[in-house]
């Protein structure tokens, strides 16, 4: 893929930019008309839709289980989240250039080719509808190429149902005409028919699952069918046999080395980004937790709590386990723990020194490594901001087999030989015991339904099972870029201001995290002397350059002075309209709760 971004981008010059295309062209530049004429045409200027469209940094995204020194606006709250004038996530240019490919593409003399174009353009008009869809409910539907001067530029927002529909004919073409993994040979960085039942898998959950507990009822379809049509997706990519999950029978590895591997698994990722280091293709991944100025991400005490025991207990079922300290609260955990965070014992990969937790690295203690590297990757300049190579999920097997049980769940129709081949190929992975739905039903997780940490909107016979699946989600996909869109679909915006602390500390001390039976952080207090330490070891003023949640004693809570306003269930589902389009449009109404001083 790295190849066709740069052939693209070379294109793109040479016409003046990507964008003149659609507008009338001077004699002197390529016109509609002398392209779109080879398969090589249409392939180069699809390309800017991979490298317009994927997410190349989801490992670094907020939310109630991951937060960094500095909080997003989401998980500030309040004015901190305003109407802009510009920008916002409002862009059509991408659309535009679909459209305009769908328009021309049949100048192609080579009928296959030209089909193939269109679905891959179908396919990404599809992706591109689900972000604006998600971003901002309703919005207009275009499918055909528009002039600066059409009047339908100035349509009003067309409803969710209508673009739900249109997505799905389109996502449907492109699982008919796309080619099958085996045609691509087996490359995991172009589009093809399974990714296409991926996307559709991805957005009919999120679709149903949003009309189901924020109670939509529209004309048209009810949130029953988006949850079928997903699962009916999920079948299809399962049946196939065309993929699985990567596995070398080690439990204890094969998680992050998943992440870490410098190529993409193509037995696992459905569709991925190329990063490659001698062709400057980069993404901060590595920099993003190793660097300080990178800002020292760290997972919730919340999410710590949510990983099961090795066994499959629920961690927060033990006497003592809100004052648990590090060593002890991460003994006998699900394995997938200590393949995320720095736990005691923790080696670097490919190195033999063991490392604690950095608390200069983390704002909670709970130091971040997926998707980090062995140090001598990238020649050597991974620990580097902007250095990482390995390449970036943005469909794997895993999250088929999560959307498959879910939408089940929550339509009532799962069962436990549904769970066999789902979630328990994801706990079987890393040596988890099996998931029993109806141990799940009789007796739903406390710490899951609670509203100080939990869901408590979930109900019904299968209330205990979607929790441990929502359980199962979180801890699978964790800095893959899901949580925010899985809170806002299941209407758990409360999560937002559920607690984001870190660590317990009982007080003043020295502090093993690396469980070398040796002091790896000291904190005083105030009032006392500052201790001397052998080098290497963080020592901490409490108050100072720590913040403890109960004075010189408790949880790590970096955040503890800083406002947050409480998320809004009127307005922070959705995000506001620009106003210069509102300026621009007056067809345009505003989303729910968000003033941006237009008075039509």
């Amino acid at each position: 893929m790295k190849r066709y971004i740069l052939a693209a981008m070379t294109l793109c010059m040479g016409l003046s930019s990507c964008d003149s295309l659609l507008d009338l062209q001077p004699q002197s530049q390529i016109s509609q008309t002398d392209y779109f004429k080879t398969e090589t045409d249409l392939q180069l200027f699809s390309n800017s839709f991979y490298n317009n469209l994927l997410d190349k940094s989801p490992f670094d995204m907020q939310s109630d289980v991951y937060v960094q020194q500095n909080l997003s606006v989401e998980m500030l709250g309040g004015t901190n989240r305003d109407v802009p004038a510009s920008g916002g996530g409002w862009s059509w240019t991408d659309l535009r250039k679909m459209n305009t490919l769908l328009t021309y593409a049949d100048q192609c003399p080579d009928k296959d080719v030209v089909l193939k174009y269109k679905a891959v353009t179908r396919f990404f008009r599809a992706f591109f509808y689900f972000e604006k869809v998600k971003r901002f409910g309703d919005v207009p539907w275009y499918d055909t190429e528009l002039a600066s001067t059409d009047e339908t530029l100035y349509k009003a927002r067309d409803s969710r149902e209508l673009i739900m529909t249109h997505m799905i004919e389109d996502v449907d073409f492109a699982i008919e005409n796309l080619p099958s993994k085996d045609e691509e040979k087996s490359s995991p960085f172009r589009v093809n028919k399974y990714a296409a039942l991926a996307l559709k898998s991805q957005f009919c959950l999120y679709e149903g699952t949003y009309r189901k507990y924020h109670k939509i009822t529209l004309a048209g379809h009810d949130y029953n069918y988006y949850l079928q049509q997903s699962v009916d997706a999920s079948e299809k990519l399962m049946a196939s046999s065309k993929y699985k999950l990567y596995s070398t029978g080690k439990p204890n590895e094969d998680y992050v080395n998943l992440f870490a591997k410098e190529d993409a698994d193509p037995d696992e990722y459905i569709l991925a980004i190329k990063f490659d280091y001698g062709m400057s293709i980069l993404h901060n991944a590595a920099g993003h937790t190793l660097v300080p100025t990178q800002g020292k991400p760290g997972l919730t005490r919340k999410m710590v709590n949510t990983y099961l025991m090795k066994d499959g207990t629920a961690f927060t079922n033990q006497s003592g386990w809100q004052e648990m300290q590090f060593i002890d609260e991460t003994k006998n955990r699900d394995p997938r723990l200590a393949q995320s965070i720095r736990t005691p014992g923790y080696k670097r990969l490919q190195t033999t020194k063991v490392l604690a937790p950095d608390l200069s690295l983390s704002v909670t203690g709970y130091q971040p490594i997926k998707f980090v590297q062995e140090p001598t990757a990238s020649g050597g300049n991974v620990d580097r901001n902007d250095r990482s190579t390995n390449d970036l999920p943005v469909y794997r097997y895993a999250e088929i087999l999560l959307n498959y049980a879910e939408a089940k769940a929550e339509l009532g129709t799962l069962s436990q030989t549904d769970l066999d081949k789902s979630i328990n190929l994801l706990r079987k992975r890393v040596g988890m015991p099996n998931l029993d739905m109806n141990a799940a039903n009789s007796a739903p997780d406390r710490y899951l339904s609670a509203g100080e940490t939990g869901y408590p909107n979930v109900n019904g016979s299968n209330k205990g099972v979607i929790l441990e699946i929502r359980r199962e989600r979180t801890i699978e996909l964790m800095q893959e870029g899901f949580r925010f869109d899985d809170l806002v679909r299941w209407k758990a915006g409360s999560c937002i201001d559920q607690s984001i602390v870190g660590m317990y500390f009982p007080g003043a001390g020295g502090y093993d995290l690396s469980g070398d039976g040796k002091a790896d952080v000291i904190l005083y207090a105030e009032g006392e002397a500052k201790p001397t330490a052998d080098a290497g070891v963080l020592v901490y003023k409490i108050g100072k350059d720590v913040i403890l949640s109960d004075g010189n004693k408790g949880y790590l809570y970096y955040h503890k002075n800083i406002n947050r306003t409480p998320f809004s269930e009127e307005r922070d589902y959705l995000y506001p309209i620009p106003t210069d389009e509102r300026s621009l449009n007056h067809n345009l109404t505003q989303n729910p709760g968000w003033k941006d001083g237009l008075s039509f």
